[in-house]
């Protein structure tokens, strides 16, 4: 394929499904290039680093977050649509909560939903200072509600690529977790639970339940301050 028949959008969707496929760990300009029928001279020709090419697929895919419309719905309907959307996409993309880690991420698609979440949490009757620190609390919520389906992906695909039998190591692994837990009066009333078979599982709803929980805190704190300040 020519050079010029390459744009950097192409190519920063074609890195969004190599990331799916591979992770971070698999992306790289040669690899790329063979995705895009292409010369990796050329990819660099339009996108010049590894860094800029993840700061950009990692902004595109921000755009997959639906906005919700803040006349139309309350601060809390709005809150839970926003929260959810970004939990939904980071489950979809998940090197996307690697590469929170590891790169420099900015631009205009993450810029907005930080915007929103400011505009979500002033609407609630937080003052400046604070929606900052709302928006920043439910972000780490999702970030980290992301993070167990995230290492799962990751993991599997670590010992696919080393050549191993990646379903007999789970399984000895949950076996020997499994021992552990039985000396462990909770935990081993949970053993027949489906999070208990499954790593990094979390028991259903537990995304939702937390979530409520943080804006249940919210709205109590909002309730105090009406009422008066905090000493």
């Amino acid at each position: 394929m020519p050079r010029d028949t390459l744009t950097a959008d192409r190519i920063v969707r074609a890195a969004v499904e190599l990331l799916d496929d591979e992770g971070l760990d698999g992306l790289n300009m040669r690899s790329l290039a063979k995705r895009l029928g292409s010369a990796a001279t050329a990819v660099y020709w339009h996108i010049r680093t590894k860094d800029d090419l993840v700061r950009l697929a990692s902004d595109s895919i921000w755009h997959e977050v639906e906005v919700p419309d803040l006349d139309a719905a309350d601060w809390r309907t709005a809150a839970t649509a926003h929260a959810s959307g970004m939990h939904a996409m980071l489950t979809r993309h998940p090197w996307l909560v690697q590469a929170f880690g590891s790169h420099l991420l900015h631009g205009p698609g993450q810029a907005r939903h930080s915007d929103l979440a400011l505009a979500i949490y002033e609407k609630a009757g937080f003052e400046a200072a604070d929606a900052d620190r709302a928006a920043g609390t439910v972000f780490t919520f999702v970030l980290g509600s992301a993070l167990g389906p995230a290492a799962e992906v990751s993991l599997n695909r670590r010992l696919g690529q080393n050549g191993t039998d990646a379903e007999q190591l789970m399984a000895d692994a949950m076996t020997r977790a499994t021992e552990t837990a039985m000396h462990f009066p909770r935990l081993r009333e949970r053993l027949d639970t489906a999070a208990a078979k499954e790593y990094a599982a979390a028991p259903d709803n537990t995304f939702e339940f937390g979530l409520q929980c943080v804006l249940d805190g919210f709205e109590a704190r909002l309730t105090a301050d009406r009422v008066g300040p905090r000493e």
